[in-house]
């Protein structure tokens, strides 16, 4: 009997919570350096800005920005319940905004979801199988179904691993997904390997 998402959300919740801010920085920054190999060659990558305590994404933006690819960051729009895109040219003017989540408002430069070729997706617990679980609300999954073609990346903490997360039809699974210990590929196979 798999557990419920709502189980498994606590679940993964609780495990990331045992972190302490020195791991979180030291398997981030590891996260990141994975991450930046498998985006080497692409030009316009959206990522996620961070909120404590999840993986940290200020460092990855910043050594994006340095190598000339154009990052885009999402905006949340809860009136229509999607995402709308602004490249971030200068971290610096991203502030707390809905759901907590730094956005750059007032500061934004729109961005086109087409233009996007890989999506950097935070996790609140993910399988070996490529299936994720983010925070319920479903923006993510309504944008990645939208826009198929772009390549997904889940991160997350290898302790927010679960035995199996059951998948509805409008989940969208992960085509790689990124931990301090290493890089599942979807079909399950755990190793280091280039998009």
């Amino acid at each position: 009997m798999s557990q419920t998402k709502a189980a498994l959300r606590e679940q993964a919740k609780e495990a990331r919570s045992l972190l302490s801010p020195a791991e979180i920085a030291t398997y981030s920054s590891s996260i990141e350096e994975r991450l930046l190999d498998l985006l080497n060659g692409f030009t316009t990558v959206m990522v996620y800005a961070s909120k404590a305590p999840e993986v940290e994404t200020k460092g990855l933006i910043a050594d994006l920005n340095l190598r000339g690819v154009r990052v885009v960051v999402p905006i949340i729009e809860r009136e229509t319940c999607s995402l709308r895109l602004s490249y971030l040219p200068d971290p610096a003017v991203l502030v707390p905004s809905t759901f907590n989540v730094p956005e750059p408002i007032g500061h934004e430069f729109p961005a086109r979801p087409e233009d996007v070729e890989v999506v950097v997706i935070p996790m609140l617990a993910f399988d070996a199988e490529g299936n994720r679980l983010g925070y319920g609300a479903g923006y993510y999954d309504r944008f990645l179904c939208r826009y198929p073609h772009q390549k997904k990346i889940g991160i997350a903490f290898s302790c927010q691993e679960a035995q199996s997360i059951p998948a509805d039809d409008n989940d969208v699974k992960m085509d790689y997904i990124v931990t301090e210990k290493g890089i599942i590929r979807h079909n399950g196979r755990k190793g280091l390997g280039k998009i």
